[in-house]
């Protein structure tokens, strides 16, 4: 797991002076080796610069950037090809020799061999650039979920990439201004990480599942181009015999690949079960393996999961590793949280994930395993009823449909009146959609904000509402998973994990999300995944059962990693009110009135939201930056 960063420019003096700077930005990365190379270019400067933490062969042969043989092609690279195994011996038949035991070694030779076309074969979480010397391109990868991050910034002045924002804008030779749009977005409907742009206008995200390319002579910078997208196609035939074991042996396989390593592992358990699965099926693929686990405990809350965790610790005779937090804990990392970041985020669950990373740093655990990834994939959560009963009501199932919501409305913070205002936001669109939006208290211009400033920017003042790419008769859950996975929902996700475990130096794995295993589960009838009792990720449960305690498998509620957030911002109230006092001096946010009602929500006479968060979380953000 690394940091990468770099770029081409007009001056090779600038190159020099700043591409090192945004090398130590990344440190935390990669805190065991760093590289930086230039490659002249025409008239042009290349720059390539890695910090490494090494994980798979941590001898100095794995170094970057890392060349081919020929000195044609040049790579840095972020991440693990956990199959790096079984390539190296089919590169081997084709030619190739290798003289490290480095993955990185193998995805170069995997490009020269098959260039874009390898990018479906490897099994793993990356980002990457490729620089073709001959051709004069510069090639820019991520991995199809989107794993592993990359921003990147393209103008007169050249382009530039890197790991984390931070590092980016060292690169650049003047602050960008604030992306109005994207405040809008998360302030008012809590909206990020969902599309390309950043908190930042003039650099964006590189999409999951897209690559790009540099033209070197010109310095055109391409449109990013799709290389995978999810199919939601049913495949023909399924029983649910089969569809279980065939899922029991994917995911197994996945965790055999992603246990190779030549550090310690641990696992990030919040004790529900996704984290569970992963835990019990490490024990059940290596009987020997030392387990050490991670886990938040929200002590004397409703939130609390310490039951779960010590179940699942017992179950698989883990070395387990607790940690707890308070509000004055929070408000005492909440900077360095933001930092880490990079941008405004969505809940203080991220500080109990930051605080689990932080842990398995103290425990000297240099990987770790989470179930990120499952809930998209599985159809978990509340179980997308506005999908499902769209479904079966569209393809003539009037009483299944009935039966469905009558079943799923049994289960724990689910009601009948709730599955129905899912179905009718799922079918509705345009001014009824908004309408709908208002009528359930959600403004599209609060009154602390003000709507002129944002009209005359050209903002849209609306709640962000992709819709699936494929929206398939009688697989609307499939669409929304396939949308869940790319744009709405995951990113934002995997982000926080990201940055939280590479905070402290540690890599973050999640090996539910292979593109074998969203092949196979969005190929299986709806039902598989949702039942017609309302049970969520069922064929997994079912595929789980021997491997993990029934008990967890039947667990009807999910938590995962919260924190008891009213309890805490309230018992910070004070403190809040000075974060949310300082003037940002952006014309579109009333803070007076933020601040009023702030207090009617401490008051009692509002009730009380995850905006109280992002308040404090945009304030707090905005303050690090200077963008005068």
């Amino acid at each position: 797991m690394c940091g990468i960063t770099g770029g081409w420019w007009n001056h090779h003096e600038i190159a020099a002076r700043s591409l090192p700077q945004a090398l130590h930005a990344l440190r935390h990365r990669g805190p065991d080796d760093n590289g930086c190379s230039f490659y002249p270019i025409g008239k042009a400067t290349i720059g390539l610069a890695q910090s490494r933490l090494s994980i798979i062969d941590l001898s100095a042969a794995g170094h970057q950037p890392m060349h081919s043989q020929d000195g044609r092609w040049a790579i840095v690279f972020n991440g693990e090809i956990y199959n790096y195994r079984e390539l190296r011996l089919e590169l081997e038949s084709c030619g190739h020799r290798f003289v490290s035991d480095s993955d990185t070694e193998v995805l170069l030779a995997a490009w020269v061999q098959w260039g874009n076309s390898c990018l479906e074969r490897l099994k793993g979480m990356f980002a990457f650039v490729i620089l073709d010397r001959s051709a004069h391109t510069l090639t820019c990868v991520r991995d199809a979920f989107g794993i592993k991050p990359f921003f990147y910034s393209s103008g007169t002045e050249g382009f530039r990439f890197a790991s984390e924002i931070p590092a980016l804008l060292t690169l650049l030779s003047a602050q960008p201004q604030l992306n109005w749009q994207r405040a809008y977005d998360y302030l008012v409907h809590g909206d990020y990480d969902s599309g390309p742009q950043s908190f930042f206008d003039g650099i964006h995200h590189l999409l999951p599942g897209h690559w790009l390319t540099v033209d070197l002579e010109t310095g055109q910078t391409n449109p990013p181009h799709c290389w995978w997208t999810p199919q939601i196609q049913e495949r023909p035939s399924w029983k649910f015999a089969d569809a279980v074991e065939q899922v029991r042996e994917q995911f197994l396989q996945n965790i055999r690949l992603h246990l190779r390593s030549d550090v310690p592992l641990g696992v990030a358990l919040s004790g529900g079960i996704d984290s569970s699965s992963v835990a019990c099926a490490m024990r059940y693929v290596e009987p020997d393996l030392p387990i050490h686990t991670f886990s938040f405990i929200a002590q004397g809350s409703d939130v609390n999961e310490e039951h779960w965790v010590d179940r699942i610790n017992a179950h698989i005779g883990a070395v387990p590793h607790k940690v707890s937090a308070t509000g004055a804990e929070l408000a005492r990392d909440l900077d360095d949280m933001i930092r880490a970041q990079g941008e405004p985020f969505g809940s203080t669950s991220i500080y109990a994930q930051y605080r689990v990373f932080q842990l398995a740093k103290e425990q000297r655990i240099t990987v770790t395993l989470d179930g990120q990834g499952a809930d998209e994939m599985l159809a978990g959560y509340n179980g997308y009823p506005g999908p499902r009963l769209h479904s079966l009501l569209e393809t003539g199932h009037l009483i299944q449909a009935w039966q469905f919501l009558r079943e799923w409305a049994k289960w724990p913070g689910r009601s009948r009146m709730l599955g129905t205002k899912w179905l009718v936001s799922e079918i509705t669109g345009g001014r009824l959609y908004a309408l709908l939006r208002r009528l359930y208290g959600k403004k599209a211009i609060p009154d602390w904000i003000d709507a002129r400033p944002l009209q005359n920017a050209n903002v849209q003042l609306k709640a962000p509402r992709e819709r699936p790419d494929d929206e398939l008769r009688g697989r609307r859950v499939m669409a929304e998973l396939a949308l869940a996975l790319k744009r709405r929902g995951l990113p934002s996700l995997l982000r926080h994990g990201d940055r939280n475990s590479m905070r402290f130096s540690i890599e973050s794995r999640v090996p539910f999300l292979t593109l074998e295993m969203a092949d196979l589960l969005l190929s299986m009838p709806e039902e598989f995944l949702i039942s017609p009792d309302g049970e969520t990720k069922h064929v997994f449960r079912a595929a789980m059962r021997g491997i993990v305690p029934d008990d967890v498998l039947d667990r009807r509620d999910k938590i995962g990693f919260a924190t008891p957030e009213q309890d805490w911002l309230f018992g910070m109230a004070p403190l809040v009110r000075e974060w949310l006092r300082p003037d940002l001096n952006l014309p579109f946010l009333d803070q007076a009135k933020m601040l009023q009602e702030f207090d009617s929500v401490v008051g009692g006479k509002k009730p009380f939201s995850w905006q109280v968060w992002r308040w404090i979380n945009f304030c707090r953000w905005y303050s690090q930056f200077q963008w005068q």
